[in-house]
């Protein structure tokens, strides 16, 4: 909060829940690390579904922030040989799954978010991870691993092993910056691309949105604009909607 920082505040808590349910919200991810066990208690009362996860962001050796470099191909490292993480991801998930596996809330477990999907190795290093979720969690609750830009459908290694897509991806903002109809025909490309190869799994848009400046307006599709951020959601829901295993989204 404002007042105390990073510290407990269940006043907080309980407003940013509220104003959740107040907009028609029913869902979130602790994007990207465990949340308090005071907030999954507050969040099992008020009946949210959450998609729990764990500190893995970014496992990624190569990423770089212009996302036309990562595309293109830059000088590899192999992230999966690079990165020494197994013993502490897997201390991670159990310490996580012990004490949230009994949270009515969870309906999701998230092993990681935004890694080298496309690498050499990535099914390797994730095939062992979400097999012992499911064995350290009594009900065998689905998994993810919440998908990066760069891991296209036809390139991903991840996708295989987990129970739900989970995607993040900013048409409109970071690609198509400014182009309302170029981003509804990328986002519709690429999401039909993984609805065609994975049929029976649900899709979940895990992140997408536009930044706004509250007050600046436009007539034209100008970034920062409310008028924009409008028209950015419109141009979602719209491409959403013709999927038929789209179950939903988090801005």
């Amino acid at each position: 909060s404002y007042v105390n920082g990073r510290g407990f505040n269940e006043a907080v808590n309980l407003m940013d829940l509220n104003l959740m349910k107040n907009m028609g919200a029913n869902s979130y991810r602790t994007a990207h690390y465990p949340y308090s066990e005071e907030m999954m208690r507050l969040s099992d009362r008020m009946g949210f579904l959450v998609i729990d996860e764990v500190p893995a962001v970014g496992l990624f050796a190569n990423f770089t922030a212009a996302l036309s470099m990562n595309r293109g191909g830059t000088k590899p490292i192999k992230t999966w040989e690079f990165y020494q993480t197994m013993e502490n991801h897997k201390l991670a998930l159990k310490e996580l799954v012990a004490r949230d596996k009994n949270h009515a809330c969870v309906v999701l477990w998230s092993v990681a978010n935004e890694s080298d999907g496309a690498g050499e190795g990535a099914d390797k290093y994730f095939e062992p991870l979400v097999k012992y979720v499911k064995e350290l969690d009594p009900q065998k609750r689905p998994t993810t691993v919440v998908n990066i830009m760069m891991a296209t459908p036809e390139q991903d290694l991840i996708s295989p092993l987990i129970d739900v897509l989970c995607l993040n991806r900013y048409y409109g903002w970071y690609l198509n910056h400014g182009d309302i109809e170029g981003a509804r025909v990328g986002l519709r490309k690429e999401l039909k691309e993984w609805q065609e190869k994975y049929p029976d799994k649900p899709i979940i848009m895990t992140e997408y949105g536009a930044d706004t400046l509250p007050g600046y307006h436009s007539n034209w599709d100008v970034p920062y604009t409310e008028e924009y951020q409008e028209r950015f959601h419109q141009m979602s829901h719209e491409v959403f909607d013709e999927l038929e295993n789209f179950v939903g989204e988090h801005v």
